[in-house]
């Protein structure tokens, strides 16, 4: 049976997404190349006919996750009240439980640093989020501060059993930052 000319590309893409959800919600290392592919109908022989390597799936992984995440974040700072807009979704119960749809840093950035693996893309995410939010803030260095309160928050509200304590970490980032952005714009005034 012959496969139409695109198959090959639509099944490349098809793995880069589903990697990049599983890198997300599982990590890198939890996630193995034989239950990716069988998960997406795919033989595992076949991972090599579209990559050299995992690593080489992970820096797509990651470029797709950006990709997906800055489409996110300039819709967030296109709102009215964007920092505002911004902090309430990402420090919020469902970017919490749903990992595999949000920012890529919390999982994957961390794990990456781990492994000594640091990577571009990251390099990238962070730059273009920082921009978002300096432009907001007026200052590179709280926009840093802000986004380290994000992903950190983020990932500690990820790792406690306590649902309870995990609101609380969010809501606590949360406030602390809004009140950080409304500080900033008093002095301004």
């Amino acid at each position: 049976m012959r496969y139409p000319e695109d198959h090959k590309a639509e099944t490349h893409k098809r793995i880069v997404a589903e990697a990049s959800r599983r890198f997300r919600a599982d990590g890198i290392d939890a996630t193995g190349l034989q239950p990716l592919m069988k998960a997406l109908g795919l033989t595992h022989g076949g991972f090599y006919a579209h990559f050299k390597s995992k690593d080489a799936l992970v820096e797509e992984a990651l470029q797709a996750a950006a990709n997906d995440a800055n489409a996110q974040w300039v819709k967030a700072f296109a709102k009215e009240q964007p920092l505002s807009t911004f902090f309430e979704r990402y420090l919020s119960p469902q970017h919490r439980a749903h990992p595999e749809q949000g920012c890529p840093l919390p999982t994957m950035a961390a794990e990456l640093g781990q492994r000594g693996n640091a990577s571009p893309i990251t390099d990238n995410v962070l730059n273009n989020l920082l921009v978002l939010i300096e432009k907001e803030v007026g200052s590179s260095e709280q926009a840093l501060t802000m986004l380290s309160t994000l992903v950190g928050a983020l990932t500690l509200s990820r790792s406690v059993a306590s649902e309870e304590l995990s609101d609380r970490i969010l809501d606590s980032a949360r406030q602390t930052l809004l009140a950080q952005v409304e500080a900033a714009k008093a002095a301004k005034a």
